[in-house]
């Protein structure tokens, strides 16, 4: 039998898991097997990704979000970070969820390879934490502009705690985006 190379922990909001693939490390550096389709049909997550998407930011500071696809385009999300680090959120947009307008964070880094799960039905974002901060995730639908939408990153309702408000590095879109009360998520 093969041995575990993903360790899977909940986070507070249902369906959404941070994953740890396993590293085997010596003098040389590290491997790690940072996605097995296997693993995730026995953890009942989705295997069909369709897109692999990589960002990177420059500054410390910088969100990008809260951005989420409306159905039938929705998207689940696999987020890992290949250079820097990020302060990574969801929050549930289920209208029937005892959770929506709830949040979740993590801190996901190179240095520890620790990775997001994020389903279908919420929202995704994220604030960078270090210079030059590179962004890597797969996503299980294809990306369709009449179908994404954007929630303001500060929205007072959902209440986020961004480590570092004091340098904000917004685009124009996500500037503009509206709090989440404004819009009809589809789900």
């Amino acid at each position: 039998m093969r041995p575990q190379v993903l360790e899977v922990q909940s986070l507070s909001l249902p369906g959404v898991f941070e994953i740890l693939p396993k590293r085997f490390a010596d003098d040389r550096g590290f491997f790690s097997e940072t996605y097995s389709a296997a693993a995730f049909e026995r953890l009942k997550l989705p295997v069909n990704w369709v897109q692999d998407n990589q960002s990177l930011s420059h500054k410390p500071g910088t969100v990008r979000g809260l951005h989420f696809q409306r159905p039938p385009m929705a998207q689940a999300k696999l987020v890992s970070v290949i250079a820097g680090e990020i302060f990574d959120v969801v929050v549930d947009l289920r209208r029937t969820s005892p959770t929506r307008g709830l949040w979740a964070a993590v801190r996901l880094s190179a240095e520890r390879g620790n990775q997001l799960f994020v389903p279908t039905g919420f929202a995704h974002g994220f604030m960078t934490l270090e210079a030059n901060t590179q962004v890597s995730y797969k996503v299980n639908a294809p990306y369709s502009p009449e179908h994404e939408r954007s929630i303001r990153f500060d929205d007072a309702a959902i209440g986020i705690e961004w480590p570092d408000l004091a340098r904000v590095v917004l685009s124009e879109k996500d500037a503009a985006a509206p709090p989440l009360t404004d819009v009809e998520t589809g789900f």
